[in-house]
């Protein structure tokens, strides 16, 4: 790997970067690898075949997830700026775009806190096994103290407590900037999480009854195959994990050097994702396969996923496993992990967009990011009606929030700015892999149409079905209000104007950094 990301120009120097590629690639791991691999993953292989389900979902890998990513990559990459930055100086009318971007992930941020502190939480319970015989019970009743949708909110210590600590930790590596703060945070956790999950791996495969959990989860069922929900399914996995299309990887693309290998860092990162499913699919099924037996069940009654495996399924495993008390700080010890450096790179969106926009300092945009953020999360989501709002704005921001921004990005920059031969051109002159037609083709209108096939699919059933039966209010607030208001309030911003310093062409940008004349290339109207 080179190490050609050194800060080496004025713009790198007042915006930060990371120190080489290597810390680039375990940062972007570090976004990409995160709850959702642990607790997602094995659930929707299960369901989509099995062992089958990795057909379609290598096909998803190779047609939407890397194409995707290397656009991310390119835009991030030759623009050199935040999403809303990089759009602009892709066109000035499409920065609205990139503040769409932003938006979701402030969303996702405020949310996502909160799972990490509740996994801190456990990590310590898991010592004493604080559930006692009914883990449902205590994490729903005792922990969380949940109450009537909508009805209770009383703040509740015990969550309180945990993600105010996440939220200072996050505001001290944010603000030590990305090569101090990010990047370090990244080359220190991703090799611990490794290692930490190997070994949740290892111990799940020797308890009694992994091989049942296992042969559940690889025994194919071609017939699966031919239901389109599991190759939607399989899209949407891919798209999900993987950290595209909402900001994070043009973000962290726009802090390496010109002449970074961007194509074969997308190979290094998208199979590394891939990997540590296929690890956590090994380790979550291992350990079910031992409840079933302990249980005298069927492995498919055990299984679960999200919040229910990972804070109800898993302490009943912990309780009757050999070591259970390792099992579960190692289990929870990587939720903790993997939530971080994904927190961290959700957050960084927001704050590199601020410092673009308005020229403020690390420390300044660090504080008015996260101050707001960090109350807002605290007052919502550490209260007795916590969870229940963290359901449905997970749920509506993903589908119609991610996907949305996604598909739109997608055919504006391929059909309406007729960008990607240009991006093509870009990532070619320092790749290992070469893109031409074939990525274009996969960008402009495959990954298009497989991404669009999951969001029509999600906004039939919601609308047939109110998401899990809640209250009207509380999906047109948290769910549906949240989604059009990342929306809106993207394109308000985008009518903000730059500072006249700020460069907002490629040309101008170069010119600045003294690379090329003004003028050698095509200028975009301001």
């Amino acid at each position: 790997m080179t190490s050609s990301s050194a800060p080496d120009t004025g713009t790198e120097a007042r915006r930060g970067a990371f120190s080489s590629r290597t810390v680039f690639i375990l940062a972007a791991i570090g976004s990409a690898v995160g709850l959702g691999n642990i607790w997602r993953f094995p659930y929707v292989a299960y369901e989509g075949g099995g062992g089958a389900f990795i057909l379609p979902y290598l096909v998803a890998l190779l047609t939407a997830g890397l194409p995707f990513l290397l656009l991310d990559y390119a835009m991030g990459h030759r623009h050199r700026g935040s999403a809303p930055l990089s759009f602009a100086r892709a066109r000035r009318a499409a920065e609205g775009l990139g503040w769409w971007q932003v938006g979701i992930c402030f969303v996702i941020a405020v949310y996502y806190a909160a799972v990490i502190a509740w996994a801190l939480r456990y990590t310590g319970f898991s010592v004493t096994q604080a559930w006692g015989e009914d883990p449902e019970g205590f994490f729903f009743t005792d922990f969380l103290q949940l109450g009537d949708p909508g009805v209770d909110m009383v703040f509740v210590p015990g969550v309180l407590i945990p993600m105010l600590a996440v939220w200072l930790g996050l505001a001290v590596v944010m603000a030590l900037g990305v090569q101090r703060g990010v990047g370090k945070v990244a080359l220190i956790f991703m090799p611990v999480l490794l290692l930490v999950f190997l070994a949740l791996v290892v111990q799940a495969v020797l308890l009694p009854g992994a091989s049942v959990g296992l042969e559940a989860l690889f025994a194919p069922n071609w017939a699966a195959l031919a239901d389109p929900g599991v190759w939607g399914a399989a899209y949407g996995q891919i798209f999900f994990s993987l950290s595209i299309g909402f900001g994070i990887m043009i973000t962290y693309a726009s802090y390496v050097g010109r002449d970074t290998d961007m194509t074969g860092s997308a190979l290094v990162v998208g199979f590394s994702n891939s990997g540590f499913e296929l690890l956590a699919g090994i380790g979550v099924f291992s350990a079910l396969g031992f409840m079933a037996q302990a249980s005298g069940v069927a492995v498919g009654e055990v299984v679960a996923s999200g919040v229910g495996l990972a804070f109800v399924a898993f302490p009943a495993i912990i309780s009757e496993a050999p070591a259970g008390a390792v099992l579960g700080v190692l289990f929870f010890g990587s939720l903790v992990l993997a939530g971080i450096t994904s927190l961290i790179s959700v957050v960084e969106v927001v704050i590199s967009a601020v410092r673009d926009k308005f020229e403020l300092s690390r420390g300044v945009a660090t504080s008015v990011v996260v101050v707001p953020t960090s109350v807002i999360s605290l007052l919502m989501f550490s209260t007795s009606s916590g969870l229940y709002v963290l359901d449905i704005a997970d749920h509506f921001i993903n589908r119609f929030g991610i996907l949305l921004v996604a598909v739109v990005s997608m055919l504006v920059l391929t059909w309406a700015l007729r960008l990607l031969p240009t991006l093509a051109d870009h990532l070619n002159r320092v790749g290992s892999v070469r893109l031409g037609v074939g990525w274009r083709a996969l960008v402009g209108v495959v990954a298009p149409i497989a991404l669009g096939y999951v969001l029509v699919d999600a906004l039939l059933t919601d609308l047939r079905q109110p998401y899990e039966d809640y209250p009207a209010w509380m999906l047109g607030t948290f769910g549906w209000g949240a989604a059009v208001a990342v929306l809106v309030l993207g394109f308000v911003l985008s009518a903000l104007p730059w500072r006249r310093e700020t460069p907002l062409t490629v040309a101008a940008l170069d010119a600045e950094e003294g690379l090329r004349p003004p003028g050698a290339e095509e200028e975009v109207t301001r």
